[in-house]
């Protein structure tokens, strides 16, 4: 906690200081370039990741980067979404995924979750992950491989149930919003993004990809 407290010192003393001007233009609101939808891991930080601003990222965080289907829960998912999408009016929203990814890895071992209820109850949404590992890579049997293509079918899973949300619904169906998968490696600072065309995600280099309105899963590796 003392490392916290001296951090904010440092904030107020130094960071704040040459940055003023911005933080008080953001008291008349904010208009974020993304919303960007990541897991609760300590080892993500979006805004040093895209190299972006206070104000500049919408960002929502949970174990998983889960995005339940909308009406699944009655929960602050649904409602940063929205709120993303109809008030903010973002014109992008990232799902980023990442390497050695502990939900994803509860995912492929249920007796890790135990004595885990709400982690186990909050894995379900992202059943048809497990499902598509289970049926369509039985060929892979080494843990970190077969972890790696966890986290990248839940990307595209969780994609697929963004476009449930009757707010991004509308918004795609009007060209107004684009989703993006990406998958970032912590250990290399690597990103991959999710590519229709090869349906495979590849190193993110300058090319802006749009998801399909369907996204095809991944061929076996």
């Amino acid at each position: 906690m003392q490392k916290l407290v001296e951090g904010i010192h440092q904030f107020q003393s130094g960071i704040f200081s040459t940055k003023q001007r911005l933080f008080e233009d953001l008291v008349e609101g904010q208009h974020p370039l993304a919303l960007f939808i990541t897991c609760s891991d300590s080892r993500i930080n979006p805004n040093l990741l895209t190299q972006t601003e206070p104000g500049e990222l919408f960002i929502m965080r949970n174990a998983g980067n889960i995005v339940p289907p909308y009406g699944a829960v009655d929960g602050g998912e649904a409602a940063t979404i929205e709120y993303a999408v109809s008030v903010l009016e973002v014109n992008d929203i990232v799902v980023c995924g990442h390497s050695h990814c502990g939900a994803m890895g509860g995912l492929l071992n249920p007796p890790q979750l135990e004595k885990l209820p709400a982690v186990r109850s909050w894995l379900s949404h992202a059943e048809s992950t497990r499902r598509i590992i289970e049926e369509n890579y039985t060929h892979i049997t080494e843990f970190t491989a077969r972890l790696t293509a966890t986290v990248e079918e839940n990307v595209l899973v969780q994609l697929e149930h963004l476009r449930t949300h009757p707010t991004v619904a509308a918004a795609l169906s009007r060209k107004g919003l684009i989703l993006h998968g990406w998958v970032y490696k912590f250990e290399t600072g690597q990103v991959f993004a999710y590519d229709p065309a090869e349906a495979q995600f590849v190193p993110l280099e300058g090319t802006v990809f749009q998801t399909p309105d369907i996204a095809r899963q991944l061929p076996p590796i």
